[in-house]
């Protein structure tokens, strides 16, 4: 008879044989007491007939101190000696009991109980079914027999092990499969010791309950979050895609692909979604086989989806689809691909599950992104089309960011282009030869508002300008362009460097009024404006908070101008100062905007002193020593966009200038004339002495009878012949058109006809008239 157990013997005539010690705590009657009397005087109601029948039901006992017991009995039937019924062992035990046996049964969770020796003593519905096994087939078997004997199920065996020895609960975590799963399961394991009434260790209960929806939502979870700092690192379109296959591949799919329609590469707008067939191009794609051999389609190939396959669904129905081995669709899709790839279907063997979720971004759909699992044992389900087409809808505002980003880059990039000159003057003329370099900014901030010019001037001078406009992108290559505009319309009045600046600064001041209320800084610029003069080899120059040029004479090192730079433009308030240097012929000017010399990642001086040994160092052309300079002073990842201007001076000699003093009597300008017409003899240019003798005889004339003295004249053999006249006088020559009676007048608008052009500049001295024509033969 089991120690502890309430177990009675009844005879074949009803009569109590055997009494246990658990029967007599459970009735207070000890065995001499009840032992030789009829079972049934210690009934305190009469037995059903259903339970006798049965065997098992709850029976009321009267306990000796006379109160009602309700016990749970069943009876096992004994035979004698020669077979025939001697009677029966009765069990009994309080109702809960049953009930704590039934929870074990029927129990949700995995649930063992196992001797010292780790054998199988019971074990529950659940575990039966976790182990594909009945409980006969378990009961009183070594635990590691049961099992393959993988790592896990070491782990197990040593916990085991470990509560039988130490008496200690041990509660984990194990990540393992099982004979009836097809994939690991995590399982959140218990195991506690068992123990007598007497408080001996008698076996080990254990409970494994499966946690692994939880845990793969975890696990969908946390990718979730590694996809919101590991997708879109770059506004790249192409490098969005890949990060988003590697993000699926290869915890979510054995191979993934995403596809984009053809105009998200471009510049176009999203057509309407094609009904049929869909056409998408091939971005990236990754596979947990090396080589991507399962790939039907190569990277930048087009790729076409039939109506019907899971792909073009996606797109036209704008979730995700899921698809499976022997459904008509995925058959359908998989012989397409077959028959695309041949080489690769031995590789698609084993591809039982399909994913595809649209990428769609702010109302827009943009492609597709397709999973496919092989090794993965679980097909794609419900929530992991949740997953998908969160991932999805997270990846597609990446991508179209990205793709926002290149059109608005393309688009600000074209416009600054359109607004930068195409050819510079600096190799038709005398005064300086050119080389010049643009390059927008390598980073996120998008194109900016540098831009440089050579404008030729009056009387054989040049104008070189360069300017920054603050900020980034399409407004500021459009402001940009419009203060190019207004330094080459100010420049064309022959303004010096610094009224120019000062009309320049008003104009921005201007623009920061009209638009939208912006702050003036927020849309003001730098410039740098100077003229150099080939004849007397004088450059002027004046900058509105913009960096100082620097100077290679000939033979010399690179030194910084000593200017003074007034404010920024748009500031206001502030006088721009002019600064005048002469130069020899061959010296190298560069000016340059300060993306050349300012990085976050740097020192200003020691970008400016590098930019210095640059200029210095000898070099082939000026094209050679630009090339040398951005390599010696910018960074290969520069944070703004660098414009880069070197000129090299030339001087007109004696020989290409004349210069006569003119008395103001006007019986002396036929003596100008002579003068004028053996000076072009002697230059070959006698074709064009009559023009040039009659332009000199009306602005010599004009000079002398509304003009001041001193009087000069000049005349200079540049890419074309200028001839000037300077007097004393502030008072500029308008243009009219005289009446046919009219004695005079007709003089300036004889000179316009005969001439490509002319004008008039103030000098500090007064003013003067000059007007071009064409060279012969040019």
């Amino acid at each position: 008879m089991k120690h502890g157990a309430a177990v009675a013997v009844i005879d074949a005539l009803g009569t109590v044989a055997g009494w246990s010690e658990g029967a007599r705590r459970l009735t207070g009657r000890a065995a001499a007491d009840v032992v030789g009397r009829p079972a049934t005087e210690l009934l305190a109601e009469h037995v059903p007939d259903e339970t006798l029948i049965a065997r098992a039901g709850t029976v009321a006992l009267r306990h000796r101190d006379g109160h009602r017991v309700e016990l749970y009995v069943s009876a096992c039937p004994l035979a004698g000696a020669d077979g025939r019924p001697a009677g029966f062992v009765v069990t009994a035990e309080p109702p809960g009991t049953s009930l704590a046996a039934a929870a074990f049964e029927q129990a949700s969770m995995s649930m063992s109980v196992f001797d010292l020796e780790q054998r199988y003593l019971r074990v529950n519905d659940t575990a039966c079914k976790v182990m594909g096994v009945s409980e006969e087939s378990l009961t009183g078997r070594f635990f590691l027999e049961t099992v393959e004997g993988g790592e896990s199920d070491q782990g197990f065996l040593r916990h085991l092990r470990e509560v039988a020895e130490t008496g200690r609960s041990v509660r984990y975590e194990s990540f393992a499969g099982a004979p009836a799963l097809n994939r690991e399961h995590l399982w959140s394991v218990e195991m506690w010791p068992l123990r007598a009434g007497s408080g001996e260790l008698t076996g080990v209960g254990m409970a494994a309950f499966d946690n692994s929806e939880q845990y793969w939502a975890r696990r969908r979870l946390a990718l979730l979050n590694e996809a919101t700092t590991a997708i879109g690192t770059t506004l790249d379109v192409v490098r969005t895609a890949e990060e988003l296959v590697d993000i699926l591949v290869p915890r979510y799919a054995d191979f993934a692909c995403v596809d984009l329609l053809d105009w998200v590469l471009g510049a176009d707008e999203p057509p309407m979604m094609p009904d049929g067939g869909v056409v998408l191009y091939r971005i990236a794609h990754g596979s947990t086989r090396e080589g991507n051999p399962g790939a039907a389609v190569r990277i930048g190939e087009v790729d076409v989806y039939p109506p019907d396959a899971p792909p073009a669904r996606a797109l036209r129905e704008g979730h995700a689809v899921l698809s499976r081995a022997g459904e008509p669709d995925f058959v359908e899709w998989l012989n397409e691909r077959n028959t695309r790839s041949p080489e690769g279907r031995l590789h698609r063997q084993g591809v039982h599950s399909l994913i595809a979720v649209p990428l769609r971004a702010r109302g827009t759909t943009l492609g597709v992104a397709v999973g496919v699992r092989m090794a993965h044992p679980d097909g794609y389900g419900p929530d992991d089309a949740v997953f998908a087409e969160e991932l999805g809808s997270r990846a597609a505002v990446s991508i179209d960011n990205a793709r926002r980003f290149a059109r608005e880059r393309t688009t600000a990039l074209a416009l600054q282009h359109s607004l930068l000159p195409r050819g510079l003057p600096g190799q038709g003329q005398a005064a300086v030869e050119v080389a010049h370099r643009y390059l927008p900014c390598g980073s996120l901030a998008g194109i900016g508002g540098d831009w440089f010019d050579v404008i030729p001037l009056s009387g054989g001078r040049v104008g070189l300008v360069v300017g920054d406009v603050v900020g980034h992108g399409i407004q500021s290559s459009a402001t940009m362009g419009r203060l190019r505009t207004a330094v080459r319309t100010l420049a064309d009045v022959d303004l010096p460097p610094d009224e120019l600046l000062t009309h320049l600064d008003d104009l921005v001041t201007h623009l920061a009024a009209e638009d939208s209320g912006e702050e003036v800084a927020e849309l003001g610029a730098t410039c740098l404006y100077a003229v150099y003069d080939p004849v007397s080899r004088r450059l002027s120059l004046a900058a509105a908070g913009h960096p100082a040029p620097a100077v290679v004479l000939p033979g010399g090192t690179a030194e910084s101008v000593d200017m003074s730079a007034g404010p920024p433009l748009g500031v206001g308030g502030l006088p721009f100062e002019a600064t005048e240097l002469e130069l020899p012929a061959g010296s190298v000017v560069a000016l340059y905007t300060d993306g050349l010399i300012e990085d976050r990642d740097r020192e200003i001086d020691g970008a400016a002193d590098e930019l210095r040994r640059a200029l210095s160092a000898p070099a082939a052309s000026l094209e050679a020593l630009c090339d040398s300079v951005l390599k010696a002073v910018l960074p290969d990842q520069h944070s703004d966009d660098v414009a880069l201007l070197l000129v090299r001076t030339r001087a007109l000699g004696a020989d290409r200038v004349a210069t006569w003093d003119v008395p103001p009597d006007p019986a002396e300008v036929a003596a100008f004339r002579q003068a004028v017409g053996e000076q072009l003899a002697t230059w070959g240019l006698e074709e064009a002495a009559f023009v040039t003798e009659l332009v000199v005889s009306e602005l010599v004339t004009n000079a002398i009878r509304y003009g001041e003295p001193p009087i000069q004249l000049r005349l200079i053999r540049d890419r074309a012949l200028i001839c000037e006249v300077s007097d004393a006088s502030s008072t500029s020559p308008h243009l009219r058109r005289a009446h046919a009676y009219d004695e005079g007048g007709r003089g300036l608008l004889l000179v316009a006809q005969l001439t490509q052009r002319w004008g008039s500049r103030q000098t500090g001295r007064g003013k003067t008239i000059w007007a071009e024509q064409t060279l012969p033969g040019t």
